[in-house]
């Protein structure tokens, strides 16, 4: 038993009517354990459920269209923070998704409120957030300074009254990772969605899904990240005849195109994903590289109750994520600063 059950049911939500009981129940447990359990229950309408699933999938349609419904409020309020002090506001992932109508942000799980910012403009955005009532998170000396100083985006901040989160990016990976993205570019290639909201174009928008997955982190909800990939690719080439060309383009140029690349085979592999290269001078190439399957692997570490599996492959791709963010001897000394502070890795 794996997450494939998963990346199945969303592929072809067809196969779903072979499921028994058990087959349901694992289905289910998978997608609440990778957030998918609201893009899940919307692939499944029109489908014959169980009786018994049916709440379920209904339960978690509502709860998918309330947390838009916060998620782009909080927006909003963040708009009308950054207002007076003249800084629109670029919004990033699920945020942008619901608030765009796009078919990745349907049903879609959304977190914390990420927007992007100038980095010369950082420290009077965040005063302005903090006049509007945002607080800062992280209490630990050392925490703060290594946000300040290496990381893409300042320390968490809450909402006093509301509890919601927002992380203020200024550009989309760490200042100590290996690829550089034009986070300049990005901001000035945004698109508006509505008054003072505003997202990445199409490429940038996969160009920063890839590098979130694949460049930066340790493949924690993978599968919704790879989903939001499939998405965001299917919808923007059925709309834009020349999409991949310019998508190529904008990964080479944000120093990207090894994780566009490895995103584009993994979504065509698991979600069928098609890659089309109109009057583009590229051979699009399908076949897996060997490496491609150990993030396979750890994307379908999954078993029937939802818990993670193969432990080892897990903990590989979290020693990965810090390797790809820093030099190793910064990273040595991170780490041993981290576990004197009683920081241990799940």
């Amino acid at each position: 038993m794996s997450a494939a059950l998963l990346v199945g049911a969303l592929r072809d939500p067809a196969k779903t009517a072979a499921l028994d009981a058990a087959g349901w129940n694992s289905l289910i447990a998978m997608a609440r354990a990778e957030r998918l359990i609201g893009t899940l229950a919307f692939r499944l309408e029109g489908q014959a459920v169980p009786d018994a699933v049916r709440p379920i999938l209904t339960d978690a349609k509502a709860d998918a269209a309330r947390e838009a419904r916060q998620a782009i409020w909080e927006a909003d309020r963040a708009r009308a923070a950054l207002a007076p002090i003249g800084l629109p506001v670029i919004l990033l992932k699920g945020t942008a998704y619901a608030a765009a109508g796009l078919p990745a942000g349907r049903g879609r799980f959304i977190g914390d409120l990420d927007i992007l910012v100038p980095r010369d403009r950082i420290d009077a955005a965040a005063d302005a957030l903090v006049a509007a009532g945002w607080e800062w998170v992280k209490e630990d000396p050392y925490d703060d300074a290594y946000y300040r100083q290496w990381m893409h985006e300042l320390p968490p901040m809450i909402h006093t009254e509301r509890d919601r989160m927002i992380d203020v990016h200024h550009t989309v990976l760490p200042l100590t990772a290996r690829p550089t993205p034009d986070a300049a570019g990005m901001m000035a290639d945004a698109v508006l969605i509505t008054d003072g909201l505003y997202m990445l174009s199409a490429e940038d928008r996969v160009c920063h899904a890839a590098a979130h997955l694949l460049a930066d982190g340790d493949l924690q909800g993978g599968l919704r990240n790879l989903w939001d990939i499939h998405c965001l690719c299917e919808e923007s080439s059925e709309r834009q005849d020349d999409f991949y060309l310019c998508l190529f383009e904008k990964a080479a140029h944000h120093q990207l195109t090894a994780a566009v690349w490895r995103a584009l085979r993994l979504s065509r592999h698991l979600f069928d994903t098609e890659v089309k290269a109109y009057r583009a001078p590229i051979e699009v190439d399908y076949k897996l590289r060997w490496s491609d399957r150990a993030f396979i692997s750890r994307l379908l570490a999954r078993n029937g109750w939802g818990q993670e599996t193969r432990k080892a492959l897990v903990f590989a791709f979290f020693v990965r994520s810090h390797w790809l963010r820093m030099p190793p001897l910064m990273l040595a000394r991170h780490l041993l600063t981290k576990w004197r502070k009683g920081h241990r890795p799940h």
